[in-house]
């Protein structure tokens, strides 16, 4: 008797065959709109048909595989991820996501099972920003939010958004029918490797999103006196470095000993970055996430009245410039209810945790209620090649997903 669809071995073969679409020999790299986002398109479309799925691609190179319920045209659950990937990227950030949603599909109608609702299938094609800079494009359409400015972004050849669609075979002009009505979505779940390494600290497979957190980005520019590395006595500098050193170490202090709020300071430019010369000038950024908005904009104001308050200690100026803002997008409770007493149902205890990193339901939550699932990945470790999950916990997460499906009803506060 064949594997049933939801096995671990079958999951993590359909991952290998779509990790094997690549631009790059030996490193997976699949980018939005490019010939692999094409062959990654067509593969999974098949996957689709073959689950028993009706398939199209939507106007801005979304894969759509629609499952009818027990009569057509009944409003839809939708299941989701990203096919796109970031440069030298790992196997499972995604793709484990559409891939479970086609195999929980190809379960029911294996069985010759309906439920009393459609299930879609989505495959988004650009959730990373690889190639122009601009996150959600695919999410964002479905879900009404698309900013057509964005059309007019270029990649690093220069190629423009909309001319690349056009090259994809789609009309740059139809965006908007990409989006899709409150009416006809039920809710939106997808399943999603942490990314993180909790539940592998726990000891558990799998985990229920409370949030996805919201996050603010700063530039900040210290600005200082550059000299003579020595002759300027240590008392009488104006070391924009060691100023910046010290609102470093203050970002970490006032980000540390909160439950879910972390402070990452990624980049530092020093200038003019001469070994003999006193730094006059820094410029550094501060990656600022809460999953509650009131405790991030409160560190926010605190890291910059700390920030300001050493400027004027150490006689530097300092600008801040705002990056991004983005705020916490919350997981329907009932939702998240569903998918831990499915979680229970097959002996599995679910933590809840919130999300750090960003994904396609922060977009999708716009048009309807979100629940995610997370699956356990070794050491955390994402956007790596080293990524890496076992066919155990792929296995859980889709049948975890596949219990949620089979219970599935909307939220209680849904308006009819």
């Amino acid at each position: 008797m064949p594997d049933s669809p939801l096995s671990g071995p079958a999951l993590l073969a359909r991952i290998e065959a779509l990790a094997a679409i690549s631009a790059d020999t030996g490193a997976l790299s699949r980018l939005y709109l490019t010939p692999e986002h094409r062959r990654a398109n067509d593969l999974v479309a098949g996957w689709m048909r073959e689950a028993g799925m009706g398939v199209r691609e939507d106007a801005v190179g979304n894969i759509v595989g629609r499952y009818e319920g027990d009569r057509p045209g009944l409003p839809a659950l939708l299941i989701g991820s990203h096919l796109d990937t970031v440069r030298d990227a790992g196997k499972y950030d995604g793709m484990l996501g559409v891939l479970s949603g086609i195999a929980v599909v190809a379960e029911l109608h294996a069985q010759g099972r309906r439920m009393p609702f459609a299930i879609e299938v989505i495959g988004f094609g650009d959730e990373e920003g690889t190639r122009f800079q601009s996150t959600l494009i695919g999410s964002r359409a479905i879900a009404g939010t698309f900013d057509p400015s964005v059309l007019d972004k270029r990649d690093a050849g220069g190629v423009r958004l909309g001319d690349a669609m056009a090259a994809f075979g789609l009309d740059p002009a139809a965006w908007a029918t990409a989006a899709r009505r409150p009416a006809d979505v039920l809710a939106y779940a997808e399943l999603h490797i942490e990314q993180g390494p909790v539940l592998e600290a726990l000891g558990r497979a799998v985990g229920i999103v409370t949030a996805i957190a919201g996050a603010t980005r700063l530039a900040v520019t210290v600005e200082g006196f550059a000299g003579h590395a020595g002759t300027v006595p240590m008392t009488l500098r104006r070391d924009a470095l060691a100023a910046s050193a010290e609102m470093i170490l203050a970002v970490e202090s006032l980000c540390s000993g909160q439950d879910r709020l972390v402070g990452t300071v990624g980049r530092v430019e020093a200038a003019p970055g001469a070994t003999n010369v006193i730094p006059g000038r820094v410029r550094f950024t501060i990656d600022l996430r809460a999953d509650r908005d009131p405790l991030r904009l409160e560190r926010v104001a605190a890291v910059r009245a700390r920030l300001e308050e050493i400027a004027d200690r150490r006689e530097v100026g300092i600008a801040f410039e705002t990056l991004h803002e983005s705020p916490a997008v919350a997981c329907h409770p009932d939702l998240m209810a569903q998918l831990a007493a499915a979680a229970a149902s097959l002996g599995l205890d679910a933590p809840e945790l919130p999300s750090g990193a960003g994904h396609d339901a922060m977009a999708v939550a716009a048009l309807t209620d979100i629940a995610m699932l997370f699956v356990r990945c070794e050491r955390g470790i994402s956007h790596n090649p080293a990524e890496s999950i076992t066919a155990a916990d792929a296995e859980a997460g889709a049948r975890v997903l596949a219990r949620f499906v089979d219970h599935f009803q909307p939220a209680s506060d849904r308006a009819p």
